[in-house]
């Protein structure tokens, strides 16, 4: 009889054993989510500004990607250095600032409900142009009427011989000769009786309101038109009043002649050459009256450049430099000015008026 019971219990517990293990797979087998990976991914690249002429794009470094694929969700996009981005749409934008043209490659990850993903990449091509320095200092002339008087003065008259230069203007402050209109110094020249003058003109300065040493400056300018002509963008050593010219030194940024009006001249005056100066480098400038330039010097310690639009034209380096050579130690002023006539040149009979124009000054120190 024990036997019996004995062996009944054993059987029992057998089939329940069996039944719960069964129980436990089920349970086990019902939990087991099937993945989900999604697939036809497609990533596409809009590089902005891109077009025939440009590439590479439009110099911004922006671009736009566009990822789809079929059972996703969730999109991460990898740019390089570590930089990444999540996107639930697949669009998103991104802006890369390694300056000049360089190749990069975008990652894209596509990421399903499980957690599951595929990924795809493209590599492309892409300008990024460089960003101009902050000026360290500028006039823009963003006003209208007289000049800024906290910058600017007039030199009125003729001065001594025509400004030494037997030239045939008379220097005024009016509104007619010198003004700012629409983000724009104009200094005209004219013919007009007037201090006993047939022209009028204006010269402007920065003397004691704005003088610097070394730099690279800028000048935008279109320049005025006519066989007489001869306007100037220039410096002179802050010391003039001291010790004269030449030796306070002399910077001619940019001079030009309307009987020769395709030369553009930077030239130096020192001790050593001066007046009809041999320190001095000419470029051509066809379109001087009808399209904006930029007249530019890079002045140091131990050189002067000149440039127009950027393109190196003269290199003033002495050496060894002396007192005689080199009076750019200093501080300087600026200058800008239309004369008309000089001792070596005449004045065509038929000049009536004509007028340069300067969009801005920009020192970058």
């Amino acid at each position: 009889m024990n036997k019996l019971l004995k062996s009944l219990f054993f059987i029992c517990f057998l089939t329940l054993a069996c039944s719960s293990d069964s129980t436990e797979d089920s349970n086990s087998d019902s939990t087991i989510e099937e993945p989900i990976i999604p697939s036809d991914l497609t990533l596409e690249i809009n590089i902005i500004g891109q077009t025939d002429s440009f590439p590479h794009g439009d110099g911004s470094g922006l671009i736009t990607c566009t990822a789809n694929a079929t059972d996703a969700i969730n999109y991460e996009f990898r740019f390089g250095s570590g930089v990444t981005q999540q996107s639930d749409t697949g669009q998103i934008e991104y802006t890369y600032t390694d300056q000049g043209i360089n190749s990069h490659t975008v990652y894209v990850y596509a990421y399903s409900t499980t957690g599951h993903y595929t990924s795809t990449f493209y590599t492309f091509d892409l300008f990024v142009e460089a960003q101009a320095p902050e000026a360290s200092w500028s006039e823009e002339f963003n006003y209208n009427g007289p000049i800024d008087s906290n910058v600017w003065t007039h030199e009125i008259g003729n001065g001594e011989w025509g400004w030494g230069n037997g030239e045939s203007q008379y220097y005024t402050s009016n509104l007619d000769n010198v003004r700012v209109e629409d983000g724009l110094l104009k200094i005209t020249a004219k013919r007009q009786d007037i201090a006993g003058f047939e022209y009028s003109s204006a010269r402007i300065i920065s003397r004691d309101k704005y003088e610097f040493q070394y730099g690279r400056v800028d000048i935008r300018a279109k320049l005025p038109t006519g066989v007489g002509t001869w306007p100037a963008l220039w410096l002179l050593g802050a010391n003039f009043s001291e010790v004269g010219w030449p030796e306070c030194g002399e910077i001619d940024i940019m001079e030009h002649w309307g009987h020769d009006p395709t030369v553009i001249a930077g030239s130096i005056h020192t001790p050593m050459s001066h007046g009809d100066t041999w320190t001095n480098g000419h470029t051509t400038v066809v379109d001087y009256n009808d399209q904006f330039h930029i007249y530019s010097i890079d002045w140091n310690e131990d050189r002067i450049q000149f440039f127009v639009d950027d393109v190196l034209y003269y290199t003033y380096n002495p050496s060894p430099k002396t007192d005689e050579n080199w009076p750019f130690d200093q501080e300087a002023f600026f200058i800008l000015n239309v004369a008309v006539g000089g001792s070596w040149f005449d004045i065509d009979p038929e000049f009536n008026e004509s007028t340069m124009e300067v969009d801005y000054i920009r020192i970058y120190q």
